[in-house]
């Protein structure tokens, strides 16, 4: 179940291929391939099937090369000085083209064409300035029955493919996160093929014709200027479309979208390309980490409308998705979108980091009228910039900067309420919100508490570095909770909460405030304490109020800076006014800040 690109016409496809390749080229971009190729080992030897971009003999150094020089002159032809490192300091660079060109069909075919012991494995080579990335594989045929008509005996005809590689060239100093990436598709590329060879030898097919093709073609024109074969091969081999179409894919969008013998689909995403802010990329490990601490009170925020959503969805998608997408609202948490599905949590979860990985839906806090955001540091603010006029055009009588110059300090949704407006001018206030924050032209603000006790003045102050604040706050051996409980995360204080953790927590205390059992059930949860931690604590006024204490021991656990109001509201089932009300009472010794999300942040900000 994989998202596709959007359709685009051929012409645009391959404006925005040249775009690319120019920009590639100037930029140095490490997450764009340089070549796609295909090599093939069988009985006829070690081939190379199919290379793209094709050399260009006018850009290949090898041609400089067999020209006379003098040894003794200075380098002025552009050639690439070795270095090991991938990263070349020369006067004149070659393109990226030109890295690939310098090697000849037969020697690309002879390096890349392995043993058959390495078939099935991750391939890696790196020759100077380039790294070629591959996955080879073995293809298992069965022996062909042939019967003749003079002879009647069956013979058996033994393939003549043994093994075939898709490689990705790449430049030497590529990411590792963009090197597994390019193997991967490699791989699924293989995998592929390697089923259509077994079901009808479409591989053995398509090989044949490139063969026969290069063959047949006379390489070179009526000025003797040598041509690529590959050339003539595009436009009649399918296999060979498609390899183009992944390399274009991968250089312009980062999303491949395959139909491999019009039959198997090979679906694909680079990451990299994908999720960029501010002109940066979110690493794919930065990514997975924020997947996997999406908690049941966030909420899932499309960035495209519904309509184009479902029309990129292929026909055999999942129908949870469809659902999914037609009920998906940026107020409503993901506990909330499982009921209103009647869907699993889990799968819920899954879905929403499925769209999240292909770049279609983002994580955020619901909006409600608490939330908090303020102006991105990395926002475009020009007036006449292209998000501008966008705004202008879907939000007639509104423009983007003085929307923006709104929320130049940090502001909540509640202080743009006016009771005299109608509803429909609120409802528009949201949509502005929702289409800011797709665009990630605003981040949200959260409230995080930390427990800071002042030293004795018997008692040396502790170093820094021995009790940081983070791990210090809260007592020496807090724990933070393992699990969450489920409900409504609702930061409004007029609704009241169904989250079932209060029934599991330690903090159900039982009634008649000053009981003896919840006097010792206090006092273990201030045992974590030092002594002269508890008595500051006692001192203070509120402390001589058995529930407000009770309250403080409880919520003790989470004033070490790393949850936020809202988690605490949702994981204690409490009113945003009884913790507010209790962060004032203990002020003396609670420090409160404000700032992102991390496990949100990283859809706001780039990654410095």
């Amino acid at each position: 179940m994989m998202l596709s690109p959007s359709a685009e016409s051929p012409d645009d496809r391959n404006s925005l291929y040249s775009q690319s390749q120019n920009n590639r080229h100037k930029s140095g971009d490490k997450t764009s391939p340089i070549s796609v190729i295909l090599v093939s080992s069988g009985s006829r030897g070690n081939k190379l099937l199919f290379r793209y971009p094709f050399q260009r003999a006018a850009d290949c150094p090898s041609s400089l090369s067999a020209k006379q020089r003098n040894p003794y002159a200075l380098n002025t032809t552009g050639d690439v000085l070795e270095d090991p490192d991938g990263d070349s300091r020369e006067q004149c660079p070659l393109t990226d083209e030109q890295l690939v060109a310098g090697f000849s069909d037969s020697i690309l075919a002879t390096i890349l064409a392995t043993k058959n012991d390495m078939c099935g494995k991750k391939f890696e080579l790196k020759i100077d300035n380039v790294r070629f990335v591959g996955h080879p594989t073995l293809l298992q045929h069965s022996p062909l029955i042939q019967v003749s008509k003079t002879d009647p005996s069956p013979k058996r005809e033994m393939p003549t493919m043994i093994l075939f590689n898709v490689v990705f060239a790449l430049r030497a100093n590529a990411d590792p996160s963009v090197i597994s990436c390019m193997h991967n598709l490699s791989r699924r590329i293989a995998i592929a093929l390697q089923h259509e060879e077994r079901r009808c030898q479409y591989l053995t097919r398509e090989a044949k014709l490139m063969l026969s093709l290069q063959d047949e073609i006379t390489t070179t024109t009526e000025n003797g200027t040598p041509q690529s074969p590959f050339r003539q091969i595009l436009p009649k081999c399918k296999l060979a479309r498609d390899l183009k179409e992944a390399y274009d894919s991968l250089c312009t969008t980062g999303v491949v979208r395959l139909h491999i013998n019009n039959w198997l689909e090979v679906s694909f995403c680079l990451p990299h390309k994908i999720h960029r802010v501010g002109g940066n990329y979110i690493p794919p490990e930065a990514l997975e980490r924020s997947l996997k601490a999406i908690r049941p009170y966030h909420a899932l925020l499309l960035l495209e409308s519904e309509k184009a959503l479902l029309d990129q969805l292929p026909l055999d998608c999942s129908p949870a998705m469809v659902r999914l997408i037609k009920i998906c609202s940026a107020v409503k948490n993901l506990q909330q979108l499982a009921q209103d599905a009647d869907l699993a949590l889990l799968q819920i979860f899954q879905i929403a980091a499925h769209l999240v990985y292909w770049g279609k839906a983002i994580i955020i806090f619901p909006l409600c009228e608490n939330n908090v955001y303020m102006l991105s540091p990395h926002a475009n603010i020009s007036l006449y910039s292209a998000l501008a006029k966008q705004f202008a055009q879907q939000f007639s009588g509104h423009d983007l900067p003085s929307m923006l110059a709104k929320f130049s300090l940090p502001v909540s949704l509640a202080e743009f309420r006016n009771p005299l407006e109608a509803p429909a001018q609120e409802a528009q206030l949201i949509q502005m919100v929702v289409w800011m924050l797709q665009r990630r032209l605003l981040i949200q603000l959260h409230t995080y508490v930390c427990l800071l006790i002042p030293p004795s003045e018997d008692e040396p102050t502790p170093k820094d570095e021995e009790l940081p604040l983070a791990a210090r706050v809260g007592g020496r051996s807090l724990s933070t909770p393992s699990a969450l409980s489920f409900g409504s995360p609702t930061s409004s204080d007029d609704m009241t909460l169904t989250s079932p953790s209060m029934e599991n927590s330690s903090a159900e205390l039982l009634p008649g405030g000053d009981s003896p059992l919840n006097k010792r059930m206090t006092e273990t949860l201030l045992a974590s304490l030092s002594e002269h931690e508890r008595q500051v604590i006692l001192n203070i006024p509120a402390a001589q109020n058995p529930e407000d204490l009770r309250m403080f021991a409880r919520l003790l656990h989470y004033f070490r800076g790393h949850h936020h109001l809202e988690e605490i509201m949702y994981n204690e089932n409490m009113r945003r006014s009884q913790l507010k009300t209790l962060f004032d009472k203990f002020r003396s010794v609670l420090i409160v800040t404000n700032h992102e999300d991390p496990i949100i942040s990283i859809f706001q900000s780039p990654m410095e």
